[in-house]
């Protein structure tokens, strides 16, 4: 029978010493309460509120949430998206960005599953590009708090894991950042000063992948810009969207193929 097959019981074995579904599945548990989190720091510390307490509020009637009303996705389906006490709509990007944060988890924790450094490192990164998504969707910033507290946590774990490669990590965030800076002097209404400092951190996790990083979201911002040129004409300026989105999904395209997308213009136009 099948099941004294050698070649199935090699792919049985191969599979209990990579369990990639497992792994996977448990990141994107860990990554929709994360995402839930990110929800909490995006809100409170633009308004310069703390992030360790009091508990979650409705911010239409000031009512506590309870703990069964604040699990992930979940919470919002039973509610209808509306607050029990008020019946205020809750907007669909916070279980958006959770299933989102969730999704990234788990993909980075399939492409960096053999590199726990790197895996830590890219969780980090993960949520910290959430939470300036977030920031910048609703409040048009990209606080300074949440870059430096990214930009520390990033640098800990660096230099606990892999110390030698920050000369270069340091040098990809001067140029990163470098680079944005010269657009945002030339046209200061289409990048401000907060997506400056969001490509330095995205150097400083990214090292030499922030290049297609950066590629991808200056691409996907311009095609977004173009596309609300054809549709309004000049009044799009009026319709602009916020950069560091753009850039967010630059870096997490950075992260788990950025090497990946070096190489292959290194073969195709290099070598």
């Amino acid at each position: 029978g099948s099941s004294g097959n050698p070649d199935l019981k090699l792919g049985r074995r191969e599979a209990e010493r990579d369990p990639v579904f497992p792994l996977a599945s448990i990141a994107f548990i860990g990554g929709m309460i994360t995402g839930s989190f990110v929800g909490v720091v995006a809100h409170r510390v633009p308004r310069g509120r703390s992030i360790v307490g009091p508990r979650s509020e409705c911010p239409s009637c000031g009512a506590q949430i309870a703990a069964y009303d604040n699990v992930p996705v979940i919470s919002w389906l039973l509610l209808g998206g509306h607050c029990r006490s008020c019946g205020d709509r809750i907007p669909a990007r916070y279980p958006l960005i959770e299933l989102a944060v969730g999704a990234a988890f788990a993909a980075t924790a399939i492409v960096l599953r053999d590199d726990t450094a790197a895996l830590a490192l890219g969780l980090v990164f993960v949520a910290l590009l959430a939470a300036i998504t977030l920031t910048d969707l609703e409040r048009r910033v990209i606080p300074n708090a949440i870059l430096i507290a990214g930009a520390l946590i990033g640098t800990g774990i660096i230099a606990a894991t892999d110390p030698g490669s920050l000369p270069e990590r340091l040098a990809a965030a001067a140029g990163g950042g470098g680079f944005l800076l010269l657009f945002a002097l030339i046209y200061p209404r289409g990048m401000g000063m907060g997506d400056v400092k969001l490509a330095a951190v995205m150097g400083l996790f990214l090292s030499v992948s922030i290049v297609p990083a950066l590629f991808v979201g200056i691409v996907l911002g311009a095609l977004v810009g173009f596309a609300l040129m054809l549709r309004y004409g000049p009044e799009a300026r009026k319709h602009a969207v916020p950069f560091g989105p753009f850039l967010a999904v630059g870096g997490v395209v950075g992260l788990l193929a950025g090497s990946q997308m070096i190489d292959l213009y290194l073969n195709a136009f290099v070598r």
